[in-house]
């Protein structure tokens, strides 16, 4: 058997989380995530299609959405690399979802419960714990405004060794990090979703039109990646030169209260004589 795909992939995690044909694996997933008083038992699916296109394409989002059972819209993405936008962009999504339930003139009564689940294979937020999750809270007495927006993070990098793994979203995240750990495979052993989750990245490892798929989104997304990475190294440098340009104005200034002669004050600073002069100006 060929090595397993990557099911932090979002086109492997669409495939296993997001198909219509293994919708128990998503029902335990959901299950484990949000921990309902009502256990959620069916779920809809929806925008299963993955073609070459969206594959192909670095800005498309291979996102999981579906309803559930306790009449609740949900959204789940994963990213790999840390844009710095998530939380904006949590949100964005989230009021999409929210407002396009009604059509003009529809009561607000119709709108159900929306929830964004983020998984991040990277750290982001400030607290220690892996799974955070939010709503709209009063500030001063914490009470709740209402439970009808919800966004989870859930930071894999911060699952700690040791974790129950009795608890289902440890399961899952222990999945998503290794599916070949031999936590994973004392999983398979006892909990049919894992199993399931499990036969079907192997499936996908072994199909070659599949392994395809993958290779082309994996480029995809490294071209993605390695453009943000030269993005933050030109900001980097861009704010270094800034930062040397502002210390040689202000020696400059410093030098010019002394009463250097510009000529002196440019060779001791690296600026142009002409930038001096605006200075002394």
């Amino acid at each position: 058997m060929r090595g397993l795909l990557d099911p932090k992939m979002d086109f492997v995690f669409k495939n296993i989380f997001g198909s219509e044909k293994h919708p128990n694996i998503l029902i335990s997933f959901l299950n484990a995530t949000l921990k309902p008083k009502d256990l959620i038992t069916e779920v809809e699916i929806k925008n299963t299609d993955l073609n070459k296109g969206y594959i192909e394409d670095k800005f498309s989002r291979l996102d999981v959405k579906a309803t559930t059972s306790n009449d609740e819209i949900i959204n789940i993405e994963i990213q790999l690399k840390n844009e710095y936008n998530m939380i904006k962009r949590s949100l964005y999504y989230w009021s999409k979802l929210y407002s396009e339930q009604l059509n003009e003139g529809e009561d607000y009564s119709l709108l159900k419960r929306t929830i964004c689940i983020n998984i991040l294979n990277f750290k982001y937020l400030k607290t220690r714990m892996f799974h955070s999750v939010y709503r709209m809270k009063e500030i001063h007495t914490n009470e709740e405004l209402s439970d009808i927006e919800e966004i989870h993070f859930i930071e894999i990098p911060k699952l700690e060794d040791g974790l129950d793994e009795k608890d289902m979203l440890v399961a899952w995240i222990e999945f998503l990090k290794n599916p070949e750990s031999e936590k994973v495979r004392s999983l398979e052993m006892s909990v049919d979703e894992i199993r399931e989750a499990k036969d079907e990245l192997i499936k996908m490892s072994n199909d070659d039109t599949q392994r395809e798929l993958y290779e082309m989104r994996a480029k995809t997304l490294r071209d993605k990646i390695s453009a943000l990475n030269e993005a933050e190294r030109k900001g980097i440098k861009k704010g270094r030169e800034e930062g040397e340009k502002n210390k040689a104005i202000e020696i400059a200034k410093s030098l010019i209260d002394l009463g250097l002669d510009k000529e002196s004050i440019a060779k001791s600073t690296g600026l142009d004589l002409c930038e001096v002069e605006k200075l002394m100006n």
